[in-house]
């Protein structure tokens, strides 16, 4: 059977303080009726993803955009059809949105996003929502206290609110003890802290989730962690992206974008490859390799969730 293509423009509005987002309930006589989502609608003949979403928000919740940029294009297959999510974040608009169809609408708050319903094509969307911009993988640094220093620097003053402990060159004694300190420290401002070790040590330090290295990645069979920890994993083609979503990672980072430092002899992937891969990945996706703050809305135009770095954030 040849499944009919659906593209569909949506949109996660959030609100001033950017700590709820805007979601529409789909009418119960509608396919997947009765279940929450991001407002929009499909693209008609010859429409940019753009136009569509300021058409449609206008159309269904009457108000006019006047700041985006792409979020997330999710690609979904149900039973029937092949439906290309086409996702962009709000940052400003006009009018006070409703449902000008009848549908219900609601802000929710962002850590009360997995208490609703939403359709599968959606989920995605919902960790891109629910993600930073910015991701510090932490440096070697053998001195315990400078690294818990420079750590409080980069969430005190760079506003780090997603942390991979990365160090391996730590025995596991060593290492535990620094996931411990490491993780008080993000506690206290509000950051989450992903371990980027082997995931039983989970059960001895309740970080918010694991990093895999692409090795464990593509020897895993499938997602090792619960549901209520995050997962990332480092990813460098194709393949490795299509392991991730087989084992449900909650998302990635995708490198070398630039060549760097510590891997000089890898083969940059630059924009162009880049952004080929971030459309193909369907789940949230952090540019590595020689990144900065200054590449962040770059990064953003081309699909990614933002950029991770080393030296920027640890400088």
């Amino acid at each position: 059977m040849i499944k009919r293509r659906v593209h569909v423009a949506a949109a996660a509005i959030f609100s001033s303080d950017g700590q709820e987002v805007l979601l529409a309930r789909r009418p119960s006589i509608v396919d997947q009726g009765g279940l929450w989502e991001f407002p929009g609608g499909k693209l008609a003949p010859f429409e940019t993803g753009f136009e569509a979403l300021k058409r449609e928000l206008h159309e269904e919740l009457g108000i006019t955009i006047k700041k985006a940029q792409p979020l997330i294009r999710v690609p979904h297959e149900y039973p029937d059809k092949h439906v290309l999510l086409d996702v962009w974040q709000v940052h400003a608009f006009e009018g006070e949105p409703y449902g000008r169809e009848g549908q219900a609408v609601r802000w929710v708050r962002l850590e009360d996003l997995y208490n609703y319903a939403f359709p599968a094509a959606n989920m995605p969307i919902l960790r891109a929502v629910m993600l930073p911009r910015e991701y510090l993988i932490t440096a070697e640094e053998e001195d315990g206290a400078v690294f818990l220093s420079r750590l409080e620097r980069a969430l005190k003053e760079y506003g780090v609110r997603l942390v991979q402990l990365r160090a391996k060159t730590l025995d596991d004694k060593a290492y535990q003890e620094r996931a411990a300190a490491s993780l008080a420290l993000c506690r206290e401002y509000g950051a989450r802290l992903l371990l980027n070790a082997d995931p039983g040590l989970l059960d001895k330090i309740d970080a918010d989730g694991i990093h895999l290295t692409s090795e464990r990645l593509m020897g895993l069979e499938r997602r090792p962690v619960p549901s209520g920890k995050w997962l990332s994993g480092s990813t460098h083609d194709r393949l490795q992206l299509e392991q991730a979503n087989r084992i449900g990672c909650d998302f990635v980072t995708l490198s070398p974008l630039r060549t760097t430092p510590t891997h000089p002899e890898a083969l940059p992937l630059g924009w162009h490859d880049f952004q080929q891969l971030v459309e193909y990945a369907g789940t949230p996706v952090y540019a590595l390799g020689g990144m900065s703050c200054e590449d962040a809305n770059r990064a953003r135009a081309v699909g990614a969730q933002g950029i991770a770095s080393i030296r920027h954030f640890w400088k």
